[in-house]
Order: C-alpha cells, then structure tokens, then sequence
C-alpha cells in the first residue's frame, strides 16, 4: 500500500468515525429530548390522571353515601316545602329529596369534576373524556328517581293503594334511589367508570405512546 493509499484509507476511517459519533450524538440527543418531554409533558398528563382518578374514587363513595337507606331524623327537611301541604305529604317528598340534599353537601365535587373534564379531553381524547358524562348521567338518574318516587310516595300518603304497575316503577325507581340490590347496576355504571379512568392511568405510568416507552416495556411477564 503506498502512501497515498494508506492515507485515503486513514481519512476514511476517520470520516466513519466521525459520522458514526454524529449519529450516537443524535440518537443521545433524541432520548434526551424524550426524556424531557416525558418529565415535563408527560408528568403532566400523569398528574391530570391521578387528579380525576382521586376525584372519581371520592365521588364512588359520595355516591354510596347519598343511596345509603340508612337515614337520621330530619333529613330532606331543607326542601323548601308548600305551606298546603299535610305532615304526611311533606313527610313523603322530604324522603324523596334526602338523595338530593346528601348530593348538595357534596356539590363542590361533583363541580371539580365537570370542570376537569375539558381539561382531561384535551390531554386523552373525547372517548377518555366519556365517563364524565356517565358520571353526571348517573347522577341525573338519581334525581330523576328522587322526582318519580316523591310523585309515587306523595299519592300513597294520600291513601291511595297504587295499582301493581305503579308498585312495578316504585320498585324500580327504589333500585336507583337505594342501594342494596342485588345486582346493583348503579354501583356496576359507578365502578366501570372508575376502572376506566384508573386504566388510563396504567397506561400513562408505563410510559406508553414514547421513544422513551419503549425501554419500560416488560421483557416477560
């Protein structure tokens, strides 16, 4: 090999070092920008998670709390009543409200978690974003039986012996109003929407959807 040959093999080499270093530079570079995104937007996504999750696991339990059948004297009594009415009527609509006056006790959250939602629908998408509108659905669904079973109850104090079919929607509304059924689908619809959103979750700590994901991936379960 001559000297000019042995030279141009040298500059060879040292331009494929140099490339070679330029690229690992890179690849460093890109899991370091990675890493950043993950630690500033991905800790992000992580903490608007874990704040609806917390959110979602208080309203389970104010939810239970307001269809608990076990009551104390005086409850529903901050209904604001009709001068017309008889002690027995009251007495029938003041039951009918306890779910609505537990609820207002607890109203903040249930506003905490509305005004999460657009936040959250921004970070996950719209279909994430659905069990905040299952969680309201189910609320509505529970003043809605607050407002039939008060017109349901309000009749039998009256006296009036209602007739199988109304005693057929009493027990249905009693279901929602209630819990204790067995099954209880209010319950089932509450906790589907907690898992759901604990899923999501899952998904965030193990780092899914990055570069930097990717080293997080189990090699066996």
């Amino acid at each position: 090999m001559t000297p000019t040959e042995y030279a141009a093999v040298i500059e060879s080499v040292t331009a494929f070092i140099e490339c070679a270093a330029i690229v690992f530079a890179s690849m460093v570079a890109a899991f370091g920008i990675d890493a950043w995104r993950r630690e500033h937007v991905g800790k992000r996504r992580l903490e608007l998670a874990e704040e609806a999750l917390t959110l979602f696991y208080q309203a389970r339990d104010v939810i239970t709390m307001i269809r608990s059948p076990m009551g104390y004297m005086g409850e529903g009594s901050t209904r604001k009543s009709d001068p017309s009415e008889s002690p027995e009527v009251k007495e029938a609509l003041d039951k009918a409200y306890v779910a609505i006056e537990r609820y207002n006790e607890h109203v903040e959250l249930f506003g905490k978690i509305r005004a999460l939602k657009y936040r959250f629908m921004a970070q996950f998408g719209v279909d994430e974003s659905k069990s905040f509108d299952e969680m309201d659905g189910v609320i509505n669904e529970i003043f809605r039986a607050s407002r039939q079973l008060g017109s349901c109850w309000k009749s039998m104090s009256r006296g009036r012996e209602p007739t199988p079919a109304e005693l057929e929607r009493i027990r249905k509304w009693e279901s929602v109003f209630w819990s204790g059924e067995d099954p209880d689908v209010i319950d089932q619809k509450v906790d589907a929407l907690v898992k759901r959103v604990e899923s999501t979750n899952q998904q965030i700590v193990k780092g899914g959807g990055t570069l930097f994901g990717i080293l997080n991936v189990p090699l066996w379960k």
